[in-house]
């Protein structure tokens, strides 16, 4: 567990996944020398020329206040285009409940995009029909990924099995949950929380804000997959969908977290899953945060 300031932050696990890496077309394995002290192990595994990655959630837990951002897979989903992901079983449900939350509890899902592995477990299988898995919780989804996820909007011409995420998590949402509509860049959208546009991964990608008491946390979403991009900042990943306008995010986003000290939160790191970026020469370093929320 983290605290910043009066809040508490979790990590909800769904799964721990490889990622071979021909995630990144630029990858080379010299790339890994300068790292391989900490990074071999925990984030890669040169036998298996793989990367560990996480899929979760992360929960952010105030006095009054409970948050979830993100929602993974999901469980029950059929993903023909995604088949690691496809008929799901997983632990996410009860990972939340030993955090002590039930999702009942959760106030507020903030979904940073509507790729597959962030909008899952908006909705759960109920009698056959996809129900919303938070019934007291606000849904917040930016107004481009809306548009442009929308099989009947922006994602026209998409195929069927491509376009199942919105159908089965994010349409029942819309039409049986409470849903606001944002920008994706409003100030105090709550209480110590602003959202921050993150495009190039996703056209309306948004990260999620939290300050208080002189402390600050940053869920970055897929800014980065993994933190070798901290030193390779010019690496997108092979799911960023406008790769030039991903590269220039992450810049900015490194820029910002070296000036201010805050804490980043990926959404996919192994390790300790979140930490720190330094000045280094030229470019930046990355420090894993030493304790994993």
């Amino acid at each position: 567990m983290i605290k910043i300031g009066k809040y508490e932050i979790h990590r909800i696990e769904e799964v721990v996944l490889r990622e071979q890496t021909a995630l990144f077309a630029d990858w080379t394995e010299s790339a890994v020398d300068p790292i391989r002290d900490w990074f071999v192990g925990d984030y890669y595994s040169p036998e298996s020329d793989s990367f560990t990655t996480s899929i979760h959630s992360w929960l952010i837990r105030g006095p009054d206040l409970t948050i979830l951002i993100d929602t993974a897979g999901g469980d029950d989903k059929p993903r023909p285009a995604s088949p690691r992901f496809d008929q799901a079983k997983t632990p996410f449900l009860a990972n939340l409940a030993a955090a002590g939350v039930q999702p009942d509890d959760v106030d507020y899902v903030l979904l940073t995009h509507l790729h597959v592995d962030h909008v899952g477990w908006n909705t759960k299988l109920v009698d056959g029909e996809w129900r919303p898995t938070f019934n007291n919780a606000v849904y917040v989804m930016s107004e481009t990924e809306l548009e442009w996820r929308d099989p009947e909007k922006g994602a026209k011409g998409k195929s069927a099995d491509a376009s199942l995420p919105f159908v089965d998590s994010v349409r029942p949402i819309l039409d049986q949950a409470q849903v606001r509509i944002v920008k994706g860049d409003e100030k105090q959208f709550l209480p110590d929380i602003d959202f921050v546009p993150i495009p190039g991964h996703a056209p309306g990608m948004m990260a999620v804000r939290l300050q208080d008491q002189g402390d600050e946390a940053l869920f970055i979403a897929d800014v980065m997959h993994q933190p070798i991009q901290v030193y390779n900042p010019e690496w997108s990943s092979r799911y960023c969908e406008d790769k030039t306008l991903a590269t220039k995010t992450r810049a900015s986003i490194l820029a910002y977290a070296a000036k201010t000290g805050c804490l980043l939160l990926p959404a996919h790191f192994g390790g300790s899953h979140c930490g720190y970026i330094d000045h280094d020469g030229q470019g930046y370093s990355y420090r894993p945060s030493k304790v994993a929320p």
